[in-house]
């Protein structure tokens, strides 16, 4: 009898132990599952400017013989005391707060930005201000001097569907390149593109930009978008994709910065700076071109697809300086 109590003992001990173990392997997974969950909350640029911002600190630290993580109020001091003697921006400096911060979070340390570390950063704004100096908007006037010099083959086919498309749409640089076939669904007014998960709108929300016919074929996006698929002989998959130097569209879709280099060649094209554009360029012409010919604030924003008011509110307000001005008519 007392065998089988023996027994019967070991029996629950292995069952206890085959319970925790199991316990044990599930919660694991969940952990797993979790930190995926972590990683998919912010958007992949996001998360690879922290990256790379992270490793320019590690980097600094290790030129200098000094710890990174954990690192102490003084060293990080000293970093962003550099940042801003090198001369960077301050939008540059706020996003290597947010990278130092969040990695020292994520390793389970407290989060070095100490009253100290608030006080140098406001020090650093104060002294070199947070004024952006943005990049020009591609207004209509000046799409359509860039459209008159884009040549009829396959490339500029592409190109002018490309910017006719990104301006019409106010795409982001990412919005517009990652737009497939099967995204695009053809309406009597046009074209309603569906898209995938964006800067603002990470949870996959349904969102979609309707892109209404033009009164031009020269400069109708519809037209132009549909004039490539046919001459590329697209019929799904990405819609933007690469061409090599034998005339060939490849089945790679573009990246988001052949948007900015795209835009640039142009902009030199039609004698302009190139500095001062960017694939930016297109999303803040539409709404500033809106705003000129007096579109209201909800429209732009429903089709720009803006969050907050504050930028299409700067569109408006930099498009109307002149309007009303009290420096006009003065007799000057």
């Amino acid at each position: 009898m007392n065998d089988n109590i023996h027994s019967n003992g070991f029996s629950l001990a292995r069952d206890q132990d085959s319970r925790i173990q199991e316990a044990s392997e599930i919660l694991h997974a969940l952990m797993d599952e979790a930190n995926t969950y972590v990683s998919n909350a912010k958007a992949k640029n996001t998360v690879r400017s922290y990256q790379s911002d992270w490793r320019h600190f590690t980097s600094w630290c290790e030129n200098f013989g000094l710890s990174s993580l954990p690192t102490t109020e003084e060293t990080y001091a000293l970093y962003l005391t550099s940042l801003a003697k090198e001369g960077k921006k301050a939008s540059t400096i706020q996003r290597r707060i947010s990278a130092i911060s969040q990695a020292h979070t994520a390793a389970g340390y407290e989060s070095p930005n100490t009253n100290k570390i608030r006080m140098v950063w406001a020090g650093i704004k104060r002294t070199i201000g947070t004024e952006e100096k943005g990049k020009d908007p591609i207004i209509l006037d000046t799409l359509k001097q860039i459209l008159d010099v884009i040549p009829d083959r396959l490339l500029g086919i592409r190109d002018r569907a490309l910017l006719l498309l990104g301006f019409a749409g106010a795409f982001r640089r990412s919005e517009l390149v990652g737009i497939d076939v099967e995204d695009i669904k053809p309406v009597k007014e046009g074209i309603v593109i569906s898209l995938k998960t964006s800067k603002t709108n990470q949870e996959g929300k349904k969102e979609v930009v309707a892109i209404p016919y033009g009164e031009n074929q020269d400069t109708c996006p519809v037209h132009a978008i549909n004039k490539w698929l046919d001459a590329a002989n697209i019929s799904e998959g990405a819609v933007f994709r690469s061409i090599n130097r034998h005339g060939q569209v490849s089945g790679k879709r573009l990246s988001d910065k052949a948007v900015a280099i795209t835009v640039k060649r142009y902009i030199e094209a039609v004698g302009l700076n190139e500095e001062n554009y960017s694939g930016h360029s297109l999303r803040s012409g539409f709404a500033t071109t809106a705003a000129m010919l007096g579109k209201s604030e909800r429209s732009i924003m429903k089709q720009s697809r803006h969050k907050s008011d504050y930028m299409v509110r700067k569109y408006i307000r930099h498009t109307s300086l002149f309007e009303e001005n009290a420096a006009t008519d003065i007799g000057l």
